[in-house]
C-alpha cells in the first residue's frame, strides 16, 4: 500500500531519515511539509537517542523541485497572504538546518532546485551524484533566488555564483562542488549502501562524515573550471546591461550563448537579483541574508512578472512572457531599491537576525 503521507519519518539505529513523499510532483514543497520537517529536526534536537539526520526525496527523479509554484501562483492572482506564511516558515526552517547541532546528512540526488537548495545546501553534509542537477531558476519566472541561495551563491568562487543566479541554469555535481553547493559526489547506485551505513551504529570514532567519505568518489568532469575567464571577467560588472555587453564582446561563444539567455529573463527580476547576491555578500550571517530575501520575495510576490513567468513557463507552457517593464533600460533604480526596504505597515518582518548596534553615530553597514 502506498504511503501518501507527504514527509515520511522513520528513525533507524540512531539515524533520523526524513522522505520528502510527493515523487509525482516532484518533491515539491508545500506548506505542510516544511513545518513537519520543522517539527521533525526540533524533535530530533532534543532527542539524544538521535545522532545524525538523513534527507531524501521519494521515486528516482529527484530530491526536490522546490516550492509548490503552481500554488504559489493561484495565491498571488487573488493577492493572497498565504505564501508569505509559507516563506516566513521555509525560511525559518532554513536556518534551522544551517545552525543543526547534529550531522544532517542531505542526499542530492536527481534535480535539486530552488527550495530544494534551501532544505539541502545549508546541511552539514551535502552529497550529490552523478544524476545530480541543482538550480535557481527564479528569474525566468520573474522571481529572486531565495532561501538563503543568494548567500550560498555569493560564496561562490569568483563571479561563478553571478552567473548561476541570473541565468538561473543548473549544473551537475562537479560544478555544484566547485560553487560550494555540495561536498561529496556518491554514485546514484550506492545510495541504498550509504543509507543503510547511516543507519547502522557506527564503531568508535567513526562519524557521519566519515561514512559518507568511504562511499565518496570522483565526480564526472564539470564545466565551470574551464568557464572562469569569460564569466569572471564578465559578471564583474556593476549593472546586467553592462554584463550583458561585455559577454557579447568577449568573442567567446558560450559568453555570448549566456547574454542571449538573459534577455530572456525578467529585466526587473535580473536587476534585483544582481542586487540581492551583491549584498548578501555583504551581511554577516544566514539570518540577516534571510530577513532580506524576505522583504524581496514579499515584493516580487505582489509585482506582475511573478504570475506572468509562472504562466508563460509552467502554466500554458508558450515560453513568450510579457515582462514588464520590457527592457533593461526600463527597469528604473527607485523600483529596485524598493524591494529591500522595510516592509510596511501591516506587514511583519521575518526577524531572524538581531536587531543592529545603533549606528546614529557613524556610518551604518551597507546592505
Amino acid at each position: 500500500m502506498n504511503d501518501d503521507r507527504p514527509v515520511l519519518l522513520e528513525t533507524r539505529g540512531t539515524c533520523m531519515h526524513l522522505t520528502l513523499n510527493r515523487p509525482r510532483a516532484l518533491n515539491a514543497l508545500s506548506h505542510t511539509m516544511v513545518r513537519l520537517l520543522d517539527e521533525a529536526l526540533a524533535r530530533a534536537e532534543q532527542d539524544e537517542a538521535i545522532r545524525s539526520v538523513l534527507l531524501s526525496g521519494a521515486g528516482d527523479r529527484g530530491l526536490c523541485a522546490g516550492g509548490d509554484i503552481r500554488a504559489l501562483h493561484d495565491d498571488a492572482r487573488v493577492s493572497g497572504r498565504a505564501s508569505l506564511e509559507f516563506w516566513r516558515d521555509e525560511y525559518r526552517l532554513n536556518a534551522r538546518i544551517a545552525r543543526f547541532p547534529k550531522p544532517y546528512v542531505a542526499l542530492m540526488d536527481g534535480i535539486v532546485m530552488g527550495g530544494g537548495v534551501g532544505v539541502s545546501a545549508h546541511a552539514g553534509i551535502r552529497v550529490v551524484t552523478e544524476r545530480t542537477r541543482v538550480a535557481m531558476p527564479e528569474t525566468a519566472i520573474g522571481f529572486v533566488p531565495d532561501v538563503g541561495g543568494t548567500r550560498l551563491l555569493a560564496a561562490a568562487p569568483g563571479e561563478l555564483g553571478t552567473h548561476l543566479a541570473l541565468t538561473g541554469r543548473s549544473v551537475g555535481a562537479a560544478d555544484a562542488i566547485l560553487c560550494g553547493l555540495a561536498d561529496h559526489h556518491v554514485p546514484a547506485h550506492l545510495l541504498p549502501a550509504l543509507t543503510e551505513a547511516l543507519s547502522e551504529p557506527a564503531g568508535p570514532g567513526a562519524s557521519a562524515a566519515d561514512l559518507v567519505q568511504r562511499f565518496a568518489t570522483r565526480p564526472p568532469v564539470g564545466e565551470l573550471a574551464a568557464q572562469r575567464d569569460w564569466i569572471d571577467a564578465c559578471y564583474a560588472a556593476d549593472t546586467v546591461e553592462d554584463i550583458v555587453r561585455k559577454l557579447r564582446e568577449s568573442g567567446v561563444h558560450e559568453a555570448r550563448t549566456a547574454a542571449d539567455e538573459l534577455l530572456t529573463k525578467s529585466p526587473l527580476a535580473l536587476k534585483v537579483t544582481l542586487a540581492a547576491v551583491r549584498r548578501a555578500a555583504r551581511l554577516d550571517s544566514l539570518e540577516a541574508v534571510l530577513d532580506q530575501e524576505y522583504r524581496v520575495s514579499s515584493r516580487a510576490f505582489e509585482h506582475p512578472d511573478f504570475v506572468e513567468g509562472v504562466r508563460a513557463r509552467i502554466i500554458d507552457k508558450d515560453n513568450a512572457p510579457q515582462w514588464k517593464p520590457g527592457s533593461l533600460a526600463e527597469v528604473d533604480d527607485q523600483e529596485v531599491a524598493r524591494f529591500f526596504a522595510p516592509l510596511g505597515p501591516g506587514e511583519r518582518e521575518l526577524g531572524l537576525a538581531p536587531e543592529p548596534a545603533d549606528t546614529s553615530a557613524g556610518e551604518g553597514r551597507a546592505g
